[in-house]
């Protein structure tokens, strides 16, 4: 391999690495359209593992969006991505998979709807935490990389302890 197909291939990596990131901090901010233009113009999320719905992503957009607004923070934890590179049939493009495991605590709104987002734990809005992995197929567009598809598979999740919600106050 030349120098140059080397760093061809780091820079790709560094930019799906950056894709990786931004899916998770447009799902965390709530950015919908952000969400939405990470996505090729046929792109589809699949979320049923983790009770939610597979289809396009603006329809999948709008799913998170009204699901989502339960939580009052979200903080995705996106690690171990592993990159594997592909072409298309007749070579007409290039393609990328990555597969990465997640945390994701999320923090209940509370009954006002405050966040609860405070520094030092203040809140005292329960969490909910779950975890897997994503599978991430990517294509490079003209605008950069672009998924194609997101399929979460959701492996665990720790719902808050009923018992928490009945202290005395």
């Amino acid at each position: 391999m030349t120098q140059r197909v080397e760093l061809a291939t780091v820079m790709d990596r560094l930019a799906l690495d950056e894709l990786v990131t931004e899916y998770a901090v447009a799902v965390d901010d709530g950015d919908w359209a952000a969400y939405r233009g990470l996505f090729t113009t046929d792109g589809r999320a699949d979320y049923r593992s983790a009770g939610g719905i597979e289809g396009g992503a603006g329809q999948v957009a709008g799913w998170l969006a009204e699901n989502l607004a339960l939580f009052s923070m979200r903080q995705h934890l996106i690690v171990n991505r592993r990159i594997r590179f592909g072409l298309l049939e007749h070579d007409t493009g290039d393609t990328a998979h990555v597969q990465a495991d997640y945390v994701n605590p999320m923090r209940f709104a509370g009954a006002d709807g405050a966040g609860g987002g405070a520094v030092g734990g203040a809140s005292t809005a329960p969490d909910f935490v779950c975890g897997g992995r994503y599978s991430f197929a990517s294509l490079r567009t003209e605008e950069g990389w672009r998924l194609r598809t997101v399929v979460v598979e959701e492996r665990w999740r720790r719902l808050p302890d009923p018992r928490a919600a009945a202290v005395p106050g």
